[in-house]
């Protein structure tokens, strides 16, 4: 008996034995083909690797398979995420972690380092869904051209120098083709409405910073100008342009100008009163900057707005001339700030009829309410 249960003991050891020398073999087979395993599921790992940084990599990769290769969420718009300059690869996923764009940020992290794409993202704007998993959104921040762009319209532009800042804008409108469009536009796109016929889009260009995607059509981005100078340009703002006795189209007109005059924000209703004042009286705007849009490009000087100008430049033959015309000009001369429409319709209460440059270099002007006052605020 006792020589039976010594023979059950021998084969039980000879079978734990085998078992223990499988498992061995099991656990060695599976540790040397962590990083084949690894390759096939995440790619290749970086050169700059050293064998025990592979292996370890590997490992962390394939026990958090899921963080990796799963979406944070099964369908989400893009959202804007911006990369500084001199982030690590540790900051920028804590942040995408924390934003909710991938469920891990270690696991992301050593994806990274162990692709190698740790030292390849790049500074930028990107728009990145959270229904991607974090091994596509990885290698997305690679390249820092943005899905979409910003592009920007100074207050006081006109069409041309807006048409000028497309082709390094990133939208894909050539010049021609914008300034076509919206020197025609359809008739039912003007804001001024059933008296817009043969009016050109100046001066309803609201400025400011927009947002397009770099494929966005030319109706599109002009859409969206528009778009904005609706919402800017109320029902209040219009019934004060109307109690002063003034159309849309004529107040867009005399803010133009009022912009182009008035350097400080602050004078702006100011120099609209004066405006007021000299067309109630039936006297002529004499207003510099329409001549300059008459005058158009001055390749010497390389603007569209010359300056200064000559005694010859006033005297040029064109209805937006109001040192020539009395009246507005037929149309607005720039795309004028929300501050020089609200001048208009709430100018200033004053008795000025002139106005002229300070002689300083500050900007601001000397109102004066005679010609002989304001000969006097001349500069010596």
């Amino acid at each position: 008996m006792a020589k039976s249960q010594r023979h059950r003991l021998s084969f039980g050891c000879l079978i734990f034995l085998l078992l223990f020398f499988i498992g061995l073999v099991a656990v060695g087979w599976f540790v040397i083909q962590i990083p084949s395993l690894a390759e096939s599921q995440f790619g290749y790992a970086s050169s700059r690797l050293g064998v025990v940084d592979r292996y370890w990599y590997s490992l962390r990769l394939i026990l958090r398979h899921e963080d990796l290769t799963k979406p944070i969420a099964e369908q989400g718009s893009p959202r804007l995420f911006v990369i500084q300059r001199g982030e690590t690869a540790e900051q920028v996923a804590v942040r995408l972690q924390r934003e909710g764009l991938i469920r891990n940020s270690e696991a992301f992290r050593d994806y990274m380092v162990y692709s190698g794409l740790d030292t390849a993202i790049q500074a930028g704007e990107y728009e990145i869904s959270p229904a991607w998993n974090a091994i596509e959104i990885g290698h997305h921040l690679l390249d820092a051209t943005p899905d979409q762009i910003t592009f920007v319209i100074l207050a006081g532009w006109r069409l041309e120098e807006i048409a000028a800042s497309l082709p390094t804008s990133g939208l894909q409108i050539s010049p021609d083709e914008f300034l076509q469009f919206v020197r025609n536009p359809p008739a039912e796109w003007h804001p001024a409405g059933r008296n817009s016929a043969g009016l050109s889009l100046e001066g309803y260009l609201f400025p400011g910073e927009y947002r397009f995607r770099r494929d966005a059509s030319l109706r599109e981005v002009v859409a969206a100008f528009l778009d904005r100078f609706n919402q800017q340009v109320d029902a209040n703002l219009r019934e004060a342009f109307a109690r002063q006795g003034l159309s849309l189209h004529e107040a867009v007109t005399l803010a133009s100008i009022v912009h182009r005059e008035g350097v400080v924000e602050e004078e702006r209703p100011m120099i609209a009163s004066v405006f007021y004042n000299r067309l109630r009286a039936g006297m002529k705007l004499d207003a510099d900057p329409t001549v300059q849009y008459a005058l158009g490009y001055n390749s010497i000087q390389q603007t569209w707005w010359t300056n200064p100008l000559t005694r010859n430049d006033l005297m040029i033959n064109s209805p937006y001339n109001t040192y020539q015309n009395a009246g507005l000009p037929p149309t607005p001369i720039c795309n004028p700030s929300l501050s020089a429409l609200q001048a208009v319709a709430y100018p200033a209460d004053s008795p000025y009829f002139y106005f002229r440059a300070r002689c300083d270099g500050s900007g601001r002007h000397s109102f004066a309410k005679t010609f002989e006052e304001h000969l006097q605020n001349a500069c010596p």
